[in-house]
This record gives C-alpha cells, structure tokens and sequence, in this order.
C-alpha cells in the first residue's frame, strides 16, 4: 500500500512523535453499515490511488503542497463484522494520532463519524460545530430496526452533546425521508442549505449567503473548532457514480471545491471523506473527486498557517 498522494513508502508516519508529520491521513475500511450497496471498505485504498495524480501535490489556489508535512498511517486495524467492535476498537487507536496530528480520515461508510466526534470531543472538552457534506440528513432514530448506523449518526452526535447544535451545518441534503428526518437539524437550532438551494451557484459571489450564514453562526458561538464530514453522495451521480446510495440532483465538483477552498480559513480541527464505493465508480471519477477534496482541506490548512491540534 503507497501513502496517500505520493508514491513513495519513506513518507509513511515514523514511530517517533519528534519526527512526525503535522499532518496524516488513515483508512478507516469498514462498510458494514451500509443499507443499499456496500463497497466503501474499499474506498481509502481508491483514495490513494488516485492521490498518485497530485504529483507533488502543490495546490494552484493555495500554492502549498503537503509535500514533507502529510503522512499516513495506513488503514486502522479493525473487525468487519461488528458495528460495535468496530467502534470499540476505533476508540483506542484515533486517540493518540488526532493529539498528535492534524487527520484526515479516509471512510468507509458514514458510521466512523460517529466514534470520531467522540473522541475529538474527549480531547478537547467541548462540542464541535459541524459542516456536514451529504445527500442524506443521517437523522433516523433507527437502522432498520437496529440502534445505529451510518444513517443515525447526526441524530446521535446531537442528542450525546458532541456537536454544538446551533453550528451544526448539512450542505446538500436531498434524498426522500419524512419531514422530522429531514428538518431535525434545523429543528434542533441548526441550519441545512439543501442541494435545491444551491441550485446553479458555482462560485463564491453565487455562494456567499451560505458562506457568510456558517460564518455568522461561528461568530456567534465564539468561533468554535470545526469538524468537516463529507459524504461523496453529496455529489450528483454524475460526478460520483462510486457511492453506495446514489441521489440523484447533487452538487458539482466545482461547488464543492468552491466551498471548501472559501472556508480554509475556519479553526478546522479534523475532517473525514466517506461512502466512496469503487465496485460502482466509472473511470475512477468518484475516488478522483474524493481525493481532490481531502487534498483540498489539506493543503487549505497548510495555507494558514499551521495545524489545528
């Protein structure tokens, strides 16, 4: 396994914090709450695939490059069969890499953001606003008859106070569901920009009332540390054919980069690109996207400054 948008295995983290990259990518390769197509166990090994494009990786807005900075520490050892192994075996292992590195977790279905909000609000003793890319408001109070899964997560981050309800953000949102699904966000002080909404804005004069709305909010709560959690099905099928549960009328890969690049400058503490299913991608168009917007965050972070950690 190559690291993640370089070739070569020396760029993999070494055992000595001293000598640690502030920045790491890890795999977290679990599928086993999925409900329609599973298959994104296999998406941080596409993800680093498709980093090998980067070349040397210097970004042509932010012209940074996480070259010498970004390591990656392979995909976490976990049981497959299991939601709650999975996650008790998760808690022990994210710890120590997100105290010492800024991270970006590569999915997997969208159950991991669960345990890693968790964890990331252990460490820093208090609830993180969200922005929360998805065609799906993860809201249910049920997996189909089990307690949780990759569909409950918001719903659960909310009630166990790790998230901050008032910045809490889902950018996307379109797939049916029942109206106490869809507005639960909203109805518990958040707010949702649906991907009605962002119909035909593309660039960042088109999306400033959503970006100036998630700075409003930040301001107002103190600015708190922010967590980003991107569900590649937030994309139009067109642009992302490699997902298990596909919506039609997504975003483009261009409002999502717009997004991300006009927001580098927000106190990111971590973030997490899940649901990317290779078995269903066509021409790797999926992992590309994917591993473009990890690359993106990343080297929006470096531009700043610094890692938030």
């Amino acid at each position: 396994m190559t690291s993640f948008a370089f070739t070569s295995d020396t760029r993999f983290l070494k055992a000595d914090p001293a000598t640690d990259q502030p920045y790491a990518v890890a795999g977290i390769a679990w599928d086993g709450s999925t409900t329609n197509r599973p298959g994104a166990r296999f998406g941080p090994r596409a993800l680093r695939q498709a980093s090998h494009m980067l070349c040397d990786g210097t970004h042509p807005l932010f012209d940074v490059s996480p070259l010498g900075l970004l390591g990656d520490a392979g995909d976490l050892p976990l049981p497959n069969t299991s939601l709650a192994g999975m996650r008790a075996a998760m808690a022990p292992l994210i710890g120590p890499l997100l105290r010492r590195h800024h991270m970006a977790w590569l999915g997997g279905d969208h159950s991991i953001t669960l345990p890693l909000l968790r964890a990331y609000r252990d460490w820093l003793g208090r609830p993180l606003a969200v922005i929360h890319f998805d065609a799906h408001c993860d809201t249910w109070t049920d997996h189909f008859g089990e307690p949780s899964g990759h569909g409950t997560w918001v719903a659960e981050a909310l009630q166990e106070g790790l998230v901050l309800n008032a910045c809490f953000t889902q950018i996307g949102i379109r797939s049916a569901g029942e109206r106490a699904a869809r507005e639960h966000v909203r109805d518990q002080g958040g707010q949702i920009f649906t991907a009605r909404d962002l119909r035909g804005l593309d660039n960042a004069a088109q999306l400033a009332p959503v970006l100036g709305a998630i700075r409003e909010r930040l301001a107002a709560h103190g600015h708190p540390p922010v967590y980003l959690s991107l569900d590649i099905d937030c994309l139009d099928p067109a642009f992302a054919p490699g997902t298990g549960t596909p919506e039609p009328g997504g975003l483009s890969t261009n409002q999502v980069l717009t997004l991300l690049e006009e927001l580098a400058d927000l106190p990111f503490v971590g973030m997490d690109c899940v649901e990317v299913a290779p078995p269903y991608d066509h021409a790797e168009l999926t992992s590309y996207a994917a591993a473009n917007f990890v690359w993106t965050y990343l080297c929006g972070r470096i531009a700043q400054g610094g890692a938030s950690r």
